[in-house]
């Protein structure tokens, strides 16, 4: 079938000044037409567009919007992994399929994950902002027990990326498929009963209504006080309040976080000035990676949509991610 896709515009309808006339959305703009080209489709307006590839993040009501009005359009395509904003808005109830960016960007993010696990582990933070020397004795990632929540690229990745290191490693995920090299893979009733024997918890899922605060007070009381959190996937996934009272209490000993809710986090917000926390402003994968790795996306689904075979990264309405 013909490839007909729409790009929705960069910035929202009415944005002036800088944002409007920023070279980097124009830049990703004139990427996606070419991986629309490369993929053998053609670049249309929106009332001639069987497939929409939309860029504008926060606004699912304009895509609503845009799919009401133009009930043509068959198939979505986001730029991002997480689409819970979307979700929630209920515009996965359109018959259209949408698809969005996951597994595109999990190489560099577990990679991210794997620098962060091994920063707490030998209290680079802490190291880093001493201002005079300061000997920490380092531990070791050899043979830890490491626990991933979510089962999807990201965690398919590190999981790779944690064989030299021996780790017996856990999988928790919604998904019975069993994850190719974990030791374990287990469904979300088993958390409670491995975080005692966790001694790094990696959080790499979706957030869902189901997973928000999946860690909690609760959760962080069971972590042995040794372990180490890891949190690339996203801030909500932990309750802030709970985590910096947990690490004033010593019931954990660090925490990296390239995501934090909220985000960005404020000025003077205490886990800023806790030598045991180490964040990195959602900075895991590089703009140049994330533009190659959608582009990427988007040419292969214009193909397949072209062939009429099924799209990859498919969200599912019922979970939402």
């Amino acid at each position: 079938m013909e490839a007909r896709i729409a790009i929705a515009p960069t910035a929202e309808p009415g944005t002036t000044g800088e944002r409007a006339n920023d070279p980097n959305l124009e830049r990703l703009r004139s990427n996606i037409e070419e991986a629309v080209s490369r993929g053998g489709g053609a670049v249309v307006p929106l009332a001639e567009a069987n497939g929409l590839v939309w860029l504008i993040p926060g606004r699912p009501d304009l895509l609503q919007q845009a799919l009401d009005s133009h009930p043509g359009v068959a198939w979505v395509q986001f730029p991002w992994a997480g689409v819970e904003k979307f979700a929630a808005s209920g515009v996965f109830r359109h018959p259209a399929v949408f698809t969005c960016a996951k597994r595109s960007f999990a190489s560099q993010v577990s990679e991210h994950a794997l620098m962060l696990i091994l920063t707490c582990l030998r209290s680079v933070a802490r190291q880093a902002r001493a201002p005079h020397w300061l000997p920490v004795d380092p531990r070791s990632l050899h043979g830890r027990s490491v626990t991933i929540l979510g089962g999807g690229g990201i965690a398919e990745e590190l999981v790779r990326l944690l064989q030299p290191f021996n780790c017996h490693i856990r999988v928790i995920r919604r998904r019975p498929d069993k994850v190719e090299g974990a030791d374990e893979t287990l469904p979300p009733s088993a958390l409670a009963a491995t975080l005692p024997g966790t001694d790094v918890l990696v959080l790499a899922l979706a957030l869902t209504a189901e997973t928000t605060h999946i860690v909690g007070a609760a959760e962080l009381a069971l972590l042995p006080a040794h372990a180490v959190i890891v949190n690339v996937a996203r801030g909500a996934h932990i309750h802030t309040e709970a985590l910096v009272e947990a690490l004033d209490a010593g019931k954990i000993s660090a925490v990296g976080l390239d995501v934090t809710d909220p985000e960005p986090l404020p000025e003077g917000h205490p886990l800023w000035g806790d030598s045991r926390a180490l964040i990195t402003s959602h900075c895991a994968d590089s703009a140049d990676y994330v533009m190659r790795m959608l582009c990427k996306r988007v040419e292969h689904n214009v193909r397949l949509l072209r062939d009429g075979l099924p799209l990859e990264g498919v969200v599912d309405p019922a979970t939402g991610y």
